[in-house]
């Protein structure tokens, strides 16, 4: 089978590719072809995260195990696409180069037979150019603070934590 995705940059402008790939292939296969089609040289850290329809981040899917022996991840190489994707579960979120943080929504378009003769992975429609840098995300809190407490400016000063119970000298 064939999987049709479309693949959209977190920004305001509109940059977007679409992409054909065989089902059987890897996750990272598929990592790569879209780091290509976005002109990345694919040589930084990324990670799939399985999402839903409201675009919530799920299980990671790493390129590499940087667990440090807890809880092992997958790992791209070792999954499939269809063994995470198909008609009910369509999203991911792909995350491209931790330090930039270039964040994509994934979206299975379709699913169609191969046609014999026909390349895979083939990059379908390409629209927009990759900004310069990655957009800037705004991570606000929704917290909108504590009932019970008043915000009257007040900040602690260097002789206000005597009134704390611990030890200055802990170390």
């Amino acid at each position: 089978m064939i999987y049709k995705f479309r693949i959209i940059l977190d920004a305001e402008e509109d940059v977007f590719r679409d992409l054909e790939v065989e089902s059987g292939s890897s996750m990272e296969d598929f990592h790569n072809s879209i780091a290509q089609s976005f002109g990345f040289d694919g040589t930084e850290m990324a990670s799939f995260y399985i999402s839903n329809e409201e675009w919530e981040q799920g299980e990671e899917i790493a390129l590499f195990d940087m667990s440090e022996g807890e809880d092992r991840v997958r790992l791209m190489s070792e999954v499939r696409l269809e063994d995470i994707l198909n008609a009910d579960r369509r999203n991911l979120i792909y995350v491209y180069d931790f330090l930039s943080m270039w964040t994509f929504y994934v979206e299975l378009a379709d699913i169609s037979e191969k046609i014999d003769g026909n390349p895979y992975p083939n990059l379908m429609f390409a629209h927009g150019q990759l900004p310069d840098s990655p957009p800037t995300k705004s991570f606000e809190s929704e917290f909108t603070g504590n009932p019970d407490f008043e915000d009257n400016g007040f900040e602690l000063g260097s002789d206000d934590y005597g009134d704390f119970d611990f030890d200055e000298n802990w170390n």
